[in-house]
């Protein structure tokens, strides 16, 4: 079939590389639409080209000659594109119904988008953020929705965007919407958020990791602190930043969302109703756990809790990472 041919096909001036089922289609029509476009653009160019030159004025007296309609001609080219447009109706339908028609051995998998980041719960229990592992070859569906990070930070709408898979689905407050693709090689894709969803939208870009399908379950257990490979500082900032605590928290000083991580441990915390706190290792974890329990001056109430997300050892990695930054 064309579409096996054109499938996993590398990166091009004008779209990035294939990797799902669903990409060949998609490009065959973009293509297609593309240079009919260009092929009709140069064949009127041309023409009119042509015209300009063939029936110029070339003296002051010179009238054109009587012109009359022609049934034949006004027949051609209103069939002619009529043709193009059923062509492109009906490759467009038969991706659109691949694109709707989820496979019956589909891996399900809970995506919820938070203001800024995407959390994956798995059915074994495991719950990923920003990192979605999957296995090469098998088709996954993605139920998708949006939720609050906080009572106080109502959910918005967020885009799941895969552009090497060739899907993108608007992720709705409190609703499901459903996407599908299936993975044909493995390695590593970027996932965005296409739509305005706030402050931190810039930095919801999150990953889809394809691994073998013998490797797929071990890749979904937590990757434990290995001292002999990192510190547990640097463990802490790996943490840190693939459970995308950068969309809120600076790491130089600068405001954002949410406090500032630099010069923050041990330094006095103006709290909403409570005073002046010292930002020690009991402060931080609360922070990580209940973050809405003690509320920083001028900030809102908007992080979410990373309770039952996070390991202790996680979180004592993220504790050292923040104590790291003085």
């Amino acid at each position: 079939m064309p579409s096996l041919l054109l499938q996993n096909r590398p990166a091009t001036l004008w779209l990035p590389e294939q990797a799902s089922t669903l990409a060949p289609s998609h490009d065959g029509l973009f293509y297609f639409i593309y240079w009919l476009c260009v092929v009709s653009f140069v064949g009127l160019m041309a023409t009119m080209t042509y015209f300009v030159v063939r029936y110029r004025r070339r003296s002051p007296d010179q009238r054109t000659s009587p012109l009359s309609g022609s049934l034949r001609l006004e027949i051609v080219w209103s069939i002619i594109p009529a043709i193009f447009l059923a062509i492109v109706f009906a490759w467009g339908l038969k991706g659109f119904v691949q694109y709707q028609s989820v496979p019956s051995n589909a891996i399900d998998i809970r995506v919820v988008g938070y203001k800024w980041f995407w959390e994956y719960r798995y059915a074994n229990g495991t719950t990923l953020t920003n990192d979605l592992i999957v296995p090469v070859n098998t088709p996954v569906r993605l139920i998708m929705s949006s939720e609050a990070t906080s009572a106080d930070d109502p959910a918005v709408l967020h885009s799941f965007f895969v552009p090497a898979f060739r899907v993108k689905r608007d992720v709705l407050p409190y609703r499901y919407t459903v996407m599908w693709f299936e993975a044909t090689q493995t390695g590593e894709f970027d996932v965005f958020c296409t739509e305005y969803c706030g402050a931190g939208h810039s930095k919801m870009i999150g990953r889809v990791i394809v691994v073998e399908q013998d490797e797929y379950e071990d890749a979904l257990a937590p990757q434990p602190w290995d001292e002999n490979v990192e510190t547990l500082a640097q463990f802490g900032e790996r943490t840190f930043q693939s459970n995308g605590c950068t969309a809120c928290h600076s790491i130089d000083g600068s405001r954002m969302v949410g406090p500032s991580m630099a010069g923050l441990y041990g330094a006095s915390r103006p709290i909403t109703g409570e005073g002046q706190v010292t930002a020690d290792e009991n402060y931080l974890r609360e922070s990580i756990v209940n973050p809405g329990a003690r509320i920083v001056e001028s900030y809102p109430n908007a992080m979410p809790t990373f309770a039952g997300r996070l390991t202790d050892q996680q979180i004592d990695g993220i504790i050292a990472y923040i104590q790291s930054l003085q």
